[in-house]
Formats: structure tokens, C-alpha cells, sequence
């Protein structure tokens, strides 16, 4: 079980099981939100996330498909804590994993969007599956994970 927080510490939650799934996301919209490369997301059942401490807010936000993805965030300091994207089930809850209090475990499952990937970042060849778009959960995910997700989206 893992525990996280904001920067400022009045938000805080614990997750009652790991990720489904760890996206690197080197997407262009990814970067520009985080200010860095690629973002770090866990994507887990949202009945797995407990808020333990001050309920964060939630932030609506455009796409880059166009669609609308909801950021939860703490009310005082504003760091994003999780999002769900609303054109997807909002059954599942994207964790960002920075926000761990013991980020020493986190490692990605899979590189996605990685056609817009920075050039100076080079992927370990024997890492984790790299795609320059999205991925099918089918073709990545564990039976098991994959039976999460698939239940998660009411499938």
C-alpha cells in the first residue's frame, strides 16, 4: 500500500492496491503540463484511492483529443494529484506517481506517445514496451491487470 500528499501537505491519500498499469506519457500535452518530458501516471481503480486528509478539488481541463480530463487537486497548494480523463470511465484514476511519498518502486510499465518524445531522452532498449501512440491493455496488461481494467470499465 502505497501513501501519498501534495506539496503542502494538507492533502493526503493512500492507495489500497498498486497501479493497474505505470504510463510514461511522452505526449506534447503531458510535458507541457508537468514542465518536464514525460509524465509519470499510475492507472488505478478509483475505489482504491483513499483521501485520508482534505479532500482535493477538482480542475476541469481540455484534451489533447479534445475531450476533458478532471484533475484532482489539492485546494491550497494546486499540485495535481490524480485526473480522469471524462471521455474515458471515470471508473479509473491516473495517479501522479511524483506525488508517492516512496518513489523509489515506481517504475514505468510502458512508454506511450512516444512519437513526440524528446530527442535527447534515450529509452533502455530492454525496458519497458515503447509506443509511438497509445497501446492495447490486452496486448500489454497480465491476465490479472487486465481483468482489473476490463472490470474498472464495466466490460
Amino acid at each position: 500500500m502505497s501513501t501519498g500528499r501534495c506539496t503542502c501537505d494538507e492533502t493526503r491519500f493512500r492507495l489500497t492496491a498498486d497501479p493497474i498499469i505505470i504510463h510514461a506519457c511522452h505526449c506534447t500535452w503531458c510535458q507541457r503540463e508537468t514542465g518536464s518530458a514525460f509524465a509519470l501516471n499510475g492507472v488505478i481503480e478509483t475505489d482504491r484511492i483513499e483521501v485520508t486528509r482534505a479532500a482535493p478539488v477538482a480542475v476541469d481541463l481540455p484534451t489533447a483529443s479534445g475531450g476533458t480530463q478532471r484533475v484532482m487537486r489539492c485546494a491550497r497548494c494546486q499540485v495535481a494529484l490524480w485526473s480522469h480523463y471524462l471521455g474515458s470511465s471515470a471508473a479509473l484514476a491516473y495517479v501522479r506517481m511524483g506525488t508517492l511519498d516512496d518513489t523509489s518502486r515506481v517504475v514505468p510499465s510502458v512508454h506511450i506517445f512516444t512519437a513526440t518524445k524528446q530527442n535527447w531522452l534515450d529509452l533502455p532498449a530492454d525496458g519497458a514496451p515503447v509506443f509511438e501512440e497509445f497501446y492495447r491493455p490486452s496486448a500489454v496488461l497480465s491476465p490479472e491487470r487486465y481483468a482489473r481494467f476490463k472490470a474498472a470499465i464495466g466490460r
